[in-house]
């Protein structure tokens, strides 16, 4: 099978403000190509989020140009080359071709070059070291267009000297697979993610948890952390490890029922200890709060999984909410919640409360604990008799 020899016709080429900074760049012979990402998922028909520009231009030449074209230049990391420019609002991030003169990690000391194969052998993966210039031309120094396209998430050169540059690349190695391939995980660089997987410890929880998001979303994710598990890796990112049985379940049964399950979701299913996730990972405040909102409404359907806790979960904590905490029951309990319940769950839009803090004032109740009290307890009533509208019918 002949492999592509261009993108041209991608969107994001065509785009005025993307054209705008490639033009802006090249002069005085300097060359400049998008990496990355935007090829990568362009080859595989895939969204594309971002657009990387790698270039020729040393970091000071391309503020200048840019800055004389009318562009905003934002030295995001210049130190290693990467300037964001901002091109009628948009962020293009722009480096300079590189070589590594030391590694270590996001510190790396590097060396500016003109050279595109040096500059796509220090990168992570071969589907990442392709490069399009403005007019679509491929080019591919590294093989990296026949691994994207065969589902092969594959390091470039030696899978250990690449993982000892920066440790992270063991996630990134599972992630990629979890969204980009296809079949067994790359053998060669499997084992020596296994082989360095102490390496994660040096790694701050930041980095850690900025990857594992992206992971557990991924389709993939499931085979993914499969593995993981099985070769300790894991258990180095979360302490305790994961609860795969229960996220297992709860994807197949988000697939079954059609119920997209969102990061929260996947988190609260991976849990076997939520303090140690949110510690782990260095969750949010909203994070953990959502994760905790769902968690505490799973135990309620593995107590109740009936009608009246479906409508108590969607009236005090809404629909997703709901959806989520009912699958995480189910999984939890291996079964295959009733149809009937996810419809509720998921299309329940119940009337406003008759019952107020007001009118239980009104009948003598003085505010405090003991209203809130009757105040949830006359709600619960009322949404379990089916939100009638009469006056008095959370009595």
């Amino acid at each position: 099978m002949s492999l592509p020899v261009s993108i041209a016709g991608a969107p994001f080429l065509a785009d005025s403000a993307f054209q705008l900074v490639v033009t802006a760049i090249e002069q005085d012979g300097d060359q400049a190509r998008v990496v990355g990402g935007a090829v990568r998922n362009t080859l595989l028909d895939v969204p594309v989020d971002d657009v990387d520009i790698a270039t020729t231009a040393p970091p000071e030449v391309v503020a200048a140009r840019v800055s004389a074209a009318g562009l905003k230049a934002v030295p995001t990391g210049i130190a290693h080359g990467t300037l964001t420019v901002v091109s009628a609002g948009r962020p293009f991030e722009v480096t300079t071709l590189r070589a590594d003169v030391e590694t270590n990690g996001r510190h790396a000391v590097v060396a500016f070059t003109r050279d595109w194969v040096g500059d796509a052998q220090r990168r992570d993966f071969t589907m990442n070291a392709v490069y399009a210039d403005a007019g679509g031309a491929l080019y591919d120094p590294v093989d990296g267009i026949a691994d994207a396209l065969a589902g092969r998430v594959r390091f470039i050169g030696s899978p250990r000297e690449r993982i000892e540059e920066d440790y992270l690349r063991i996630l990134r190695f599972f992630r990629f697979h979890a969204r980009y391939g296809r079949g067994a995980l790359d053998a060669a660089g499997l084992a020596a993610a296994v082989s360095l997987q102490e390496g994660i410890d040096r790694l701050s929880r930041e980095r850690i948890g900025a990857e594992m998001r992206k992971l557990v979303t991924a389709d993939g994710a499931v085979p993914a952390l499969a593995v993981m598990e099985e070769t300790g890796i894991l258990a180095r990112v979360l302490p305790g490890g994961g609860a795969m049985t229960w996220f297992s379940a709860l994807i197949d049964l988000s697939v079954r029922h059609g119920l997209p399950v969102g990061l929260e979701t996947r988190l609260a299913g991976l849990a076997v200890n939520r303090r140690r996730l949110v510690d782990a990972l260095r969750l949010s405040g909203r994070e953990d709060k959502q994760i905790g909102m769902i968690a505490l409404w799973a135990d309620a359907f593995a107590a109740n999984m009936n009608e009246a806790t479906v409508r108590l979960a969607v009236f005090r904590a809404g629909n997703d909410v709901a959806c989520a905490a009912l699958l995480l029951a189910a999984a939890g309990a291996g079964l295959d919640p009733d149809g009937t319940l996810l419809s509720l769950a998921r299309n329940l839009r119940p009337p406003k409360s008759p019952v107020t803090a007001a009118g239980l004032i009104a009948e003598g109740y003085v505010p405090g604990p003991a209203l809130g009290a009757e105040l949830r307890r006359r709600e619960a009533a009322w949404i379990a008799a089916g939100c009638p509208s009469g006056p008095n019918d959370g009595n």
